[in-house]
């Protein structure tokens, strides 16, 4: 089973990346062809300082390896030191109707955010598409915001095909239902774009001070709460065991959540699942011409998996002649 997915590095990954995409990633590595990417073409819509990207780009890797990503057991790359995935982009877009990439909601979504309005930020599931197709990837884990953009790879999978003859394997979706999305500290999803986030990497007081700011309602502790409606509750579920959850629910509907309280054990529950991480993460940095090396490496197998892929396209649609 060929498995793919990539990540932006575009700000600090935070645990909704964690638990949305890499940790099934990671756990995938024994039993599947496992394809890893950091994605700064895509990165390009929304940053525009050289410095943060490129910096970005190295702490992203950093975070895969340290939270347990083998180099030796998938393929991974940084998404741009593949160029042929630029010209199957174009390729696609010459097939793409206007009207499937206009019912994107993501575009929408993000101009409303504040982002500005560009032709890359409009074409983005075309590229995202290109960077599935390249790789024949069979699943795809994405989170419910990205089902859609999935679908969009899907169909210009089967028109293409259609068009051409048999070529790009039409991929799965893969969604986790209980962490497909992970709640922010205001309530939104979790994302970078919204600086709603708790970074997988933060400590000390910073960490402290953002675990605090999860915001709760104002329902007395000896009152019953609803747990389903409660962010906090949400976020503790990812990382107390069923036990101690079982415990937190009875205290939610029967009255004795004490948010504040909870709040500390979430941050004891925090460092304790990625103290050793943040100490490797460290250690990785301090020598970036490993982790150079390690991406170059990637880059290789990726570009010799794209090859084949992006020959059999130039071939279908008559740019070998």
């Amino acid at each position: 089973m060929r498995i793919l997915s990539g990540i932006q590095p575009s700000g600090q990954l935070h645990i909704g990346n964690y638990f949305g995409m890499m940790q099934t990633m990671i756990a995938q590595m024994e039993s599947s062809e496992l394809y890893v990417f950091l994605v700064d073409l895509h990165a390009l819509t929304s940053v525009r300082e050289r410095d943060r990207l490129a910096r970005g780009t190295l702490e992203a890797a950093a975070d895969f390896l340290a939270l347990g990503l083998d180099p030796d057991k998938c393929i991974f790359w940084v998404q741009s030191d593949v160029p042929e995935v630029c010209e199957l982009t174009w390729v696609l877009s010459t097939i793409a109707p206007m009207g499937l990439i206009e019912r994107c909601h993501s575009y929408k979504d993000k101009i409303a955010k504040g982002l500005s309005a560009s032709h890359g930020l409009f074409s983005y599931p075309v590229l995202m598409a290109a960077d599935i197709l390249l790789y024949q990837a069979e699943r795809v884990p994405v989170g419910k915001d990205q089902k859609q953009h999935l679908e969009v790879a899907r169909d210009l999978a089967i028109k293409f095909n259609n068009e051409y003859g048999e070529t790009f394997t039409v991929p799965e979706p893969a969604i986790d239902e209980n962490t497909a999305i992970v709640p922010g500290i205001d309530g939104q999803k979790m994302s970078k774009s919204y600086g709603n986030t708790i970074p997988i990497f933060l400590e000390g007081k910073e960490l402290k001070k953002r675990v605090m700011a999860i915001e709760t309602d104002a329902t007395p502790v000896e009152a019953p709460k609803d747990p389903e409606r409660c962010n906090l509750y949400k976020i503790l579920k990812l990382f107390a065991s069923a036990e101690r959850m079982a415990e937190i629910h009875r205290l939610y509907v029967e009255g004795g959540a004490a948010y504040g309280y909870l709040k500390l054990e979430l941050l004891d529950l925090l460092n304790d699942k990625f103290g050793e991480a943040r100490r490797r993460k460290s250690e990785l940095l301090a020598d970036p011409a490993s982790l150079r090396a390690i991406l170059g490496r990637g880059r290789d197998k990726a570009r010799a998996k794209a090859t084949v892929t992006l020959d059999l396209v130039r071939d279908r649609v008559g740019l070998k002649y």
